[in-house]
């Protein structure tokens, strides 16, 4: 008997994963699909058959984890095989073909395969990531009850921010990361932390806020080396990247601090226009910053320490870059900050009734060396 509750319990989790994964994923596509041309979120700089290309600007093509994939599994079908699904998905016409797949990119006999396998790919990740979150918040100690319903909502908040295809990725490897450190060694970081890196970057830069996780399960010496050791692993992937995209046109990064003052004294550009889920929605930036202000300010304290530290040392890393580097307005860009918002969340839901006081299962303290 309980191992059918346990076994109905999770077939539901996963319908419910699937379920709000798919619409997370379909929201973000339809905003901007893969920035492809003649789509509304063209962006010529980082099209997906540029980035499949290895063509992109930096810092955009730095971020070959998906592309790559895709690129290998082309490689890996016959040309005649590819002639055959090319004529095939030809001959059911657009009428036919889904909305996804008619856009010139898609349609072309160079790209088909490719772009099938990262919107494939990209979904899967999409997938993983909302598990990946559920198990980090089951880890600080939530029931799986708040724990399914935070990483539901923060899957579904994604397509008001998120943009580009390693964005879903980018999440499932902040969540598996945050897991990992709060319940195995360091050592099994390792390959995620090359995969992350190969995705993104900036995934390096993530490293030192898993600090304070790895402490609360081992010594300091230990939890020093694993850092270290992740942050080589990642600086060595971004190093080989470096290399292989020398050439192209861009920079290591875009200086976007003079468009941030700008936007901040004009409150005329805080308010945007959504259609996330085919649905017209107003997002008023300040507003936003003041929900996810009074999120954490409601639900702080009941983090656990080492989650608090890691929320800080994100924030005192994810911010000033934010505002040096990244286009104003775009909160897709604090993505570090996003497991802490994840905790936040499942520390704000109601778990009993409002008359009593509530409480959250407690990490292990910290040990001492």
């Amino acid at each position: 008997m309980a191992f059918a509750s346990s076994l109905y319990y999770r077939l539901c989790c996963g319908v419910l994963f699937f379920v709000a994964a798919s619409a997370s994923f379909n929201g973000l596509y339809d905003g901007s699909h893969f920035e492809e041309a003649g789509t509304s979120g063209a962006k010529a700089e980082a099209s997906i058959d540029a980035m499949l290309d290895g063509t992109a600007a930096r810092p955009y093509v730095y971020r070959q984890l998906l592309p790559d994939l895709a690129n290998w599994l082309d490689r890996q079908i016959p040309e005649k095989t590819k002639d055959r699904l090319y004529q095939a998905k030809i001959a059911k016409g657009p009428a036919r073909l889904g909305e996804p797949f008619i856009t010139p990119i898609a349609m072309s006999r160079a790209y088909f395969l490719r772009f099938k396998a990262i919107y494939m790919l990209d979904f899967l990740f999409a997938w993983l990531a909302v598990y990946a979150m559920y198990l980090a918040a089951k880890a600080v100690g939530h029931s799986p009850l708040v724990a399914a319903a935070a990483a539901v909502i923060l899957i579904l908040l994604v397509p008001y921010s998120g943009r580009y295809l390693y964005d879903f990725p980018e999440l499932a490897f902040l969540a598996l990361a945050v897991w990992i450190a709060l319940t195995f060694d360091w050592g099994w970081l390792i390959p995620l932390a090359a995969l992350a890196a190969w995705n993104k970057e900036s995934f390096l830069l993530f490293i030192p806020a898993l600090y304070p996780l790895l402490r609360s399960r081992t010594s300091r010496i230990s939890a020093l080396a694993g850092t270290s050791v992740l942050a080589l692993t990642c600086a060595t992937v971004y190093f080989f990247l470096r290399l292989r995209f020398a050439h192209n046109p861009g920079g290591t990064v875009e200086f976007h601090l003079a468009d941030q003052f700008h936007f901040l004294l004009h409150p005329s550009a805080w308010i945007a226009g959504y259609f996330p889920y085919g649905t017209f929605t107003v997002a008023v930036f300040p507003l936003a910053v003041a929900l996810i202000a009074w999120t954490a300010w409601r639900g702080w304290r009941s983090l656990p320490q080492p989650i608090q530290r890691h929320a800080l040392i994100a924030a005192a890393i994810n911010i000033p870059l934010f505002l040096l580097f990244c286009a104003p307005g775009e909160l897709r860009d604090l993505s570090m900050l996003s497991i802490a918002l994840l905790l936040l969340i499942a520390a704000n839901l109601p778990v009993r009734p409002a008359n009593q006081t509530p409480s959250i299962n407690r990490m292990p303290a910290e040990r001492t060396s």
